[in-house]
């Protein structure tokens, strides 16, 4: 459980960084396919006899760069190029399992995932990439924010647009590749968004939105490990039912906010 809360606050942290940018830039479905992705490299690695996590990463840092090419390549074809790559990836990784000895067992373990598994090893592994995430994220917070707003001005402001693309999915498939075996790949997505669409019900103020996030997401985690611990619930479906949860209250919350102010309003005419 120490290592888990560990593992789970470092998630808690980086995840919703990630979730902000990618709900801004408008592809919040790029966790899913990236996962899908990451479990074909699983299958490769495991059909290869190499280590299924290092090719995990391998192929989902691949796929995440050449999601971004087809993005730059066919803008009005985006969300295709997505659905294409997410079926491909889980339909390659059905097939090489299917074949290899161990490959319905790593199937289970790499879509539900367990946090409360993870080593120390995994942990010393998983904070350095999250330390080096979270430094490339305050270098070039400020160039994402523009270039996302408005990717001309970005450009006429010296910035690389096409290299900080790359970049930034290429940051988004390794954190994804490290996240499943704790997570699950089924859970990934609502992991990375969810505490992102909380803050974003709650502030419109861009630096308060990461401060929110990170802030909902280390509760919802530790709320959900609790009672996972508790109640012998999964700890990945735990945490994204404690956010589900959360993005409920935060709906309520802006439309009882809504309310209160048109009734002001009213009062003043």
């Amino acid at each position: 459980m120490q290592r888990a809360l560990i593992a789970g606050m470092l998630i808690a942290i980086i995840a919703p960084i990630i979730g902000v940018f990618l709900i801004m830039r408008k592809q919040s479905l790029i966790a899913d396919t990236l996962s899908h992705i990451a479990l074909a490299g699983v299958a490769v690695g495991l059909v290869l006899g190499s280590q299924p996590e290092w090719m995990s990463i391998l192929i989902v840092v691949i796929g995440a760069l050449f999601i971004e090419f087809l993005r730059m390549r066919f803008k009005s074809y985006s969300d295709v190029s997505i659905a294409i790559l997410m079926a491909a990836g889980l339909s390659i990784a059905l097939c090489l399992m299917s074949i290899s000895p161990s490959g319905a067992k790593t199937m289970d373990q790499y879509l539900f995932g367990s946090i409360v598994t993870v080593t120390q090893q995994q942990i010393n592994i998983f904070l350095f990439i999250a330390v080096g995430i979270f430094i490339y994220f305050l270098i070039t917070k400020r160039s994402l924010y523009t270039m996302i707003f408005n990717e001309d001005v970005a450009k006429v402001a010296g910035i690389s647009t096409r290299l900080l693309s790359f970049s930034f999915s290429a940051v988004i498939g390794l954190f994804i590749s490290m996240m499943i075996p704790m997570i699950g790949m089924l859970l990934v997505s609502a992991i990375i968004i969810l505490p992102a669409a909380i803050a974003i019900q709650l502030t419109t103020r861009f630096r308060y939105v990461f401060v929110i996030a990170s802030f909902v997401s280390m509760v919802c985690t530790f709320l959900g490990l609790v009672s996972s611990y508790k109640i012998g619930t999964p700890p990945g479906a735990s945490i994204a039912l404690w956010m589900v949860f959360g993005i409920l209250l935060s709906l309520i919350y802006k439309k009882l906010k809504e309310i209160y102010f048109k009734r002001i309003g009213e009062e003043y005419e």
